[in-house]
């Protein structure tokens, strides 16, 4: 999958694990799915996940990882993606952008970028196959971008997977697991809250300041083809400056995410968040305690290559300093009061250090 901040990849298998433990689970709703690593990984294990994110590429990302089906677009999309590999082009509006007046790719693979996605929208395809083969070409551009992962900024010299060249791969799409057929939706969180209920809801909403939306700028225009006007230096679609959530706020964020709460309809909640976000843990535990009996389970983590490598100002000189290289992630377990269930209770995960709170009960 992408390079993504906050994919949780170290994490999964744990909350994997959390969901296990809960034997009335079936079905999952996971309200910002992002790379949608979770909803995959759930997938896989049998659950029914119903996806949503409100940026397009995430959406995608869902409709492959998530809703489509490999017995349906697993032979269709080989055939494709092997008449694309084989493509060249002309630089356009994806080379010019990202190539040329930014550095994100070397025009040799931007230009063949431009080539496919323009192939992709010029056809009547499926919406679950459209997904596989975006989302196929989205992973390429990113094996051979030159980047540290995110698209505020890009490197000042040509990182060296970039000189390599474009190659699409067939994402692992999974089978339709036995517990039904799962979806994908593209709605504001507070929307999906309200319209889609589970047993479970998987709540991994944005943490502080970094907006998705301008980390992953060039995904968003990929997935659109919308041919933005864009700004700066790194050439950012100019939707980034009106498209803004109250999750990235500090004002905001803790009256965002009890708005959302109050909206969710799923009796059991896990709830991915950070010691780096606005909302501190303990006002999140008080939070959580109106819907249920909370746990909370506490990992250790190296931060990012970004956050290590420090902040730089446009002739690669460092400015500032970096303030901290490890940051706690917490998953908050949310059962029903009364409800039988301790971190004891979830089997082969990764050990973290795991902190107990029943605040539903006085």
């Amino acid at each position: 999958m992408i390079k993504y901040l906050g994919s949780k990849r170290a994490l999964v298998n744990s909350i994997v694990a959390v969901v296990d433990s809960l034997p009335e689970v079936g079905s999952v709703a996971d309200y910002f799915s992002g790379t949608s690593r979770v909803g995959h990984a759930l997938k896989r294990s049998g659950y029914r996940v119903i996806a949503n994110d409100h940026l397009a590429y995430a959406y995608t990302l869902a409709t492959c990882y998530v809703r489509a089906n490999r017995e349906s677009v697993l032979e269709p999309s080989r055939k494709i993606l092997l008449e694309l590999n084989r493509m060249r082009g002309d630089p356009g509006y994806f080379a010019e952008t990202f190539c040329r007046r930014s550095r994100f790719f070397q025009v040799h693979n931007g230009a063949r970028i431009d080539a496919i996605r323009n192939w992709i929208q010029e056809r009547d395809i499926e919406p679950d196959l459209r997904a596989v083969l975006l989302v196929s070409l989205m992973e390429a551009a990113d094996r051979v971008d030159s980047t540290t992962g995110v698209q505020m900024a890009y490197l000042k010299t040509w990182a060296k997977r970039s000189f390599k060249d474009l190659e699409l791969r067939i994402p692992e799409v999974l089978p339709m697991p036995a517990s039904g057929h799962c979806e994908s939706y593209n709605m504001d969180a507070l929307v999906a809250a309200s319209e889609i209920s589970a047993d479970l809801a998987y709540i991994d909403p944005p943490y502080n300041q970094h907006s998705y939306l301008g980390n992953y700028h060039i995904w968003e225009t990929l997935v659109r083809w919308d041919m933005p006007e864009h700004y700066g230096v790194a050439c950012k679609r100019v939707d980034c400056k009106e498209r803004k959530s109250d999750f990235n706020s500090r004002k905001r964020a803790v009256r965002a995410f009890g708005n959302f709460l109050s909206r969710v309809q799923c009796p059991f909640l896990v709830v991915s968040f950070s010691n780096e976000g606005y909302i501190t843990r303990s006002t999140m535990a008080r939070m959580l305690a109106d819907y249920g009996d909370v746990h909370t389970l506490e990992f250790d983590y190296k931060r990012y290559v970004g956050a290590q490598i420090g902040i730089h100002d446009l002739n690669g000189k460092r400015v500032g300093r970096v303030s901290h290289l490890r940051n706690r992630e917490y998953l908050y377990v949310v059962v029903p009061k009364g409800y039988s269930w301790s971190p004891s209770s979830v089997s082969s995960y990764e050990r973290p250090t795991v902190q107990r709170a029943l605040f539903g009960q006085q």
